[in-house]
């Protein structure tokens, strides 16, 4: 068999494995809120967004576009270079699992891809355009969502002031089965499109989606359903930290921290920009609980979040980087690397 389809097909298992990851690692996104306020059992709320994974991750390719040709040139990488990130990004969400940290899958892949295809063919590989628009994302996205979720809170305070407390928590345990769903799809429609994009990256390189970069359906299908099953078996070290240690949660409070998040997730995956859902529900679970003063958030948990994120960027360019070396430094593949300038 020839060796640069061996390293595709091995490209496309290592995507599904770390698309599976993704699901796994990220299925507090959408449904520690909704788990933490007992509106729905742990069984029900996992099989809930995971069918909501699939569903959403099926809506649309904007993202995998941009993971998958607009931060490093799909010209000037191999599928080596995409495999060695997948392997990277991978390890570092099983690290990080593990530790019970939710950071994001997202930026592992990101920039491990970037590490990657540096020690591939040297900076000039990077798009500055899209790698930018990742970077304002990152930036961005938990701030707004802070913003965002402290406000709308503030408003739904100001709309059910006068109304009894059991009367709020009998509607908003009901309507946060709608949150939690909306949550669901755009987590899936934003974080399942990036594996989709580096497959067909992989694909690409190899010359099997001709001239133009463009996502096959069966990729958008196998990485969907990937997703769907992990989000499903789920994740509760991570489920823990964000429904329960972060902020302390009502009915009403994890309405607003699920639809503010999903907002702000369903806009940058419209737009084509590969946000963090991680980043984005942090943001909004820490503003809904800033409304009811600071001493309602767990300030040390949120630092122990804020240094995963931090760290996440270094140690994911770092590890792409020192493996696409070491595989390279090794010779032994036989596949026709491009060389490093």
């Amino acid at each position: 068999m020839n060796s640069g389809l061996t390293v595709v097909y091995l490209v496309v298992v290592l995507g599904l494995v770390f698309e599976f990851m993704n699901g796994f690692h990220d299925a507090a996104n959408a449904i520690a809120t909704v788990v933490a306020t007992r509106v729905l059992s742990p069984f029900a709320a996992v099989l809930m967004a995971g069918v909501l994974n699939l569903v959403g991750a099926l809506s649309g390719t904007a993202v995998a576009v941009t993971l998958g040709s607009g931060i490093v040139d799909p010209r000037a990488v191999s599928e080596v270079t995409v495999a060695v990130a997948l392997l990277s990004a991978t390890l570092w969400d099983l690290i990080t699992w593990y530790y019970g940290l939710p950071t994001s899958s997202s930026h592992a892949l990101i920039f491990s891809l970037i590490g990657a295809a540096v020690a591939t063919g040297g900076f000039s590989v990077i798009v500055l355009s899209g790698t930018i628009k990742t970077i304002v994302g990152i930036v961005y996205s938990p701030v707004i969502g802070v913003v965002f979720g402290g406000a709308f809170m503030l408003a739904l305070y100001w709309l059910f002031h006068r109304s009894r407390r059991s009367v709020v928590s009998g509607l908003f345990g009901r309507l946060q089965l709608l949150s939690s769903a909306y949550m669901a799809f755009s987590h899936g429609g934003n974080d399942g499109q990036k594996t989709m994009g580096v497959i067909a990256l992989a694909l690409f390189t190899a010359g099997l989606l001709g001239p133009r970069f463009y996502v096959p359906f069966w990729v958008m299908v196998a990485c969907a359903l990937a997703m769907g099953l992990g989000t499903t078996l789920g994740g509760w070290r991570i489920i823990r930290t964000m429904g329960h240690r972060l902020v302390k949660l009502v009915p009403v409070n994890g309405f607003a921290a699920e639809t503010a998040a999903g907002t702000v997730i369903e806009i940058a995956t419209r737009l084509g920009v590969p946000i963090s859902t991680t980043h984005a529900i942090s943001g909004t679970i820490l503003g809904v609980g800033m409304v009811h003063g600071p001493r309602n958030v767990g300030w040390q948990v949120a630092g122990n979040i804020v240094t995963a994120w931090i760290l996440t960027i270094p140690a994911c360019f770092t590890m792409g980087y020192l493996f696409m070396l070491a595989l390279a430094g090794l010779g032994s593949l036989g596949i026709g690397l491009p060389p490093t300038r």
